[in-house]
Order: structure tokens, then C-alpha cells, then sequence
């Protein structure tokens, strides 16, 4: 027939051979011929996006569909969620970064470490961009599985990159040197986290990564290898245990290349935690949060939407909409959404 649908799945070939010659072969041909078409249409769907659209949909067909396991559980100071890094490169000469979000603040400043070749101390800039964000996921994850401000790193870091999506390479502009530079402005950096509650306000001085071991290269293309072993500050590691936010790295996963996405999936999770009612945060308000550096407010606004877009492509049922105004919260188990799996779509 010419609309007959050519069989080409291995485990939909055995079945139609399993049913030959039975009573029932035409009625399971018929249905092996519905499953291949619409896997074939799915096929094509997904060749059509870009490979950035086709992780999203992927993220969201298995948080939808798949019980989240233990160790894709990570979690972030609730502060860095709120207050995030800087999104691009600054330029060389700036080493203070300041975010203040409502009754939170954070101060990030440059510093130096010790260069194991010349015994001399580098600055090494301020941390910026999604993978000094996903590197402080991943520091302050392992921080609380190992239920110590000592974390036994090295090992785990290039199955980290792996799972992130990022093939891992070599050589200078390799996803391993890439990583590491944001490593290393991390492992320098010092950190003033600010926490106001009512009548009572804390600031907590800190280097998160109180100390970092840098080795001789071992290979001549390597310029450095990184630690096996960070020691988080005991201030930090006491207030991350407090502060602690839950989330799903198989979403954030589909954002490892944008940092401001990575923000918006970050700040909700923490937003929507507290919202009872219907409400609105303004424009200007979500400009200074997401969009500081965009001059005009039309600009960031179209971005903002698209970017939330690209969000909804994982979080389909994310309680929140764009209004003239700006974003409106809408109450929420925000746990369904964001760390355990959504109820299955019938």
C-alpha cells in the first residue's frame, strides 16, 4: 500500500514477527505501523530544533516523566539564587561586584592565588557567567552530601562537566580550562553575604573557598590542574546548611549555557516558595534584577520574555505570566515544580 509505514525499530520489527501468522497479526501491524509513525514524527520534530531546544525538551519530558534520584538533587545558598554572579566577563580593572535583592545583599571581591610555577600571587578577576554558577552548585552540593566544609573534588568534576552536557576537552579553550578559570575566581574570591530578617540584620565576611591547592602541571599543554580537596570557610558552610535551596539539576542542565536563565529557573524556585496570593513585581524592579546593564527598558523586556520562554519550555506549568506591569506570582506546590517530578500528563 502506498501510506503503509515502513517498519524500522528493532524492538517494533520483533513484535510484528512475534504476531506472524496469528490471529491478530493484522491488528498489531496496524499497531506497530501508529507507534512507528508517530516515533517517526517525533524524529523529525526533534532534528528540526536547535540542539540548545532539543536538550530543553528533553529536560522536560524526563522531570515530567521519571522520579528524581538522589543524586540529582543539588542545592545553592538561597543567596547566590537571589543575588547572582555577573552574566559576562568584566572587564580586568574591576574586582568589586555588589547585588542587593530586597533583604538580601552579596559583595563579591577579586583576589589572588598562588601560581605553583613562579610561587607568585595572580588576581584572578571576579567569577562570572553559567559555569562559575554551576561550579558553586556543584561546590555547595557536595559540601552537604559530605556533610563537611572539606570537599573531596578532583574526582568528581570531570563527570560534573560531562553531565552538564559539555564534552570534555582539553587544550586551551577546552571546556576543562574553561571550568577551571571559574574555579580558580571563585577559589579566590572574597564574599560578603548580607541577610536582613526584621529588626535583625547578619553580614557574613567570607572566602568561600577558604583553602585551594594548585599543582604542577603534568602534561606540558596544561597550565594548571586543580584541587583535590577545597576547604569552604566554616562561616559559609554554617549559613548554606541554614539556607540551603533544593534544586533539579536535570532542568538546570538545559540552561548550562546561559547564565541568565540559569538565574531565572533559581530565583523562581525561591520566589514562588512564598507566595500566597496573586503578585506582581514590577519592570523596573525585574530590570535591576535580570537586566541592570540594559539601557532600555523595551530591550530587556523582549528578552525577559524570551528568556522566560525558554524556561517554560522545561516548566510548561510555571504559575506566571506576563503582564503590562510586569511578572505575576501565582501561588503554587513549588516542590512539583522545580525539585520532584510533576504529576504525569494523562
Amino acid at each position: 500500500m502506498a501510506d503503509e509505514i515502513r517498519i524500522q525499530d528493532p524492538d517494533l520489527l520483533q513484535e510484528l514477527e512475534q504476531a506472524r501468522g496469528t490471529p491478530v497479526y493484522k491488528l498489531i501491524k496496524r499497531h506497530v505501523e501508529q507507534v512507528q509513525q508517530r516515533r517517526n514524527e517525533t524524529a523529525a520534530r526533534q532534528a528540526a530544533l536547535t540542539p540548545i531546544r532539543r536538550r530543553r525538551e528533553q529536560a522536560r519530558d524526563v522531570i515530567t516523566s521519571a522520579e528524581l534520584k538522589h543524586e540529582e538533587r543539588y542545592h545553592l545558598h538561597s543567596v547566590l539564587a537571589m543575588c547572582g554572579l555577573p552574566y559576562r566577563r568584566p572587564p580586568n580593572d574591576v574586582t568589586d561586584y555588589v547585588r542587593e535583592y530586597g533583604r538580601n545583599s552579596l559583595v563579591i571581591q577579586a583576589g589572588y592565588l598562588k601560581d605553583p610555577l613562579t610561587g607568585r600571587m595572580i588576581r584572578q578577576g571576579l567569577p562570572y557567567g553559567p559555569k562559575a554558577r554551576l561550579l558553586m552548585l556543584h561546590i555547595c552540593t557536595m559540601a552537604l552530601r559530605q556533610n563537611s566544609p572539606q570537599i573531596e573534588i578532583a574526582d568528581s568534576m570531570s563527570a560534573f562537566i560531562h553531565d552538564l552536557g559539555f564534552q570534555v576537552t582539553g587544550g586551551e579553550k577546552g571546556t576543562i580550562n574553561l571550568f577551571k578559570e571559574q574555579l580558580h575566581r571563585l577559589a579566590a574570591a572574597h564574599m560578603q553575604i548580607g541577610l536582613w530578617q526584621g529588626d535583625r540584620s547578619t553580614t557574613i565576611n567570607s572566602q568561600p573557598i577558604e583553602a585551594f591547592d594548585i599543582w604542577l602541571p603534568r602534561e606540558p599543554e596544561q597550565k594548571m590542574l586543580w584541587s583535590t580537596t577545597l576547604h569552604l570557610d566554616q562561616k559559609f558552610y554554617n549559613s548554606l546548611k541554614e539556607h540551603a535551596l533544593p534544586v533539579d539539576i536535570r532542568a538546570i542542565r538545559s540552561f548550562a549555557n546561559s547564565a541568565k536563565q540559569i538565574d531565572i529557573v533559581l530565583w523562581l524556585a525561591y520566589r514562588l516558595r512564598g507566595v500566597e496570593r496573586p503578585y506582581e513585581i514590577k519592570w523596573n524592579v525585574l530590570r535591576e534584577q535580570f537586566g541592570a546593564s540594559v539601557a532600555r527598558l523595551r530591550k530587556f523586556k523582549e528578552s525577559f520574555r524570551e528568556d522566560l520562554e525558554a524556561v517554560m519550555e522545561v516548566f510548561p506549568q510555571l504559575p506566571v505570566k506576563i503582564t503590562e506591569r510586569g511578572l505575576c506570582l501565582m501561588p503554587c506546590d513549588v516542590e512539583s515544580l522545580f525539585v520532584t517530578p510533576k504529576k504525569l500528563l494523562s
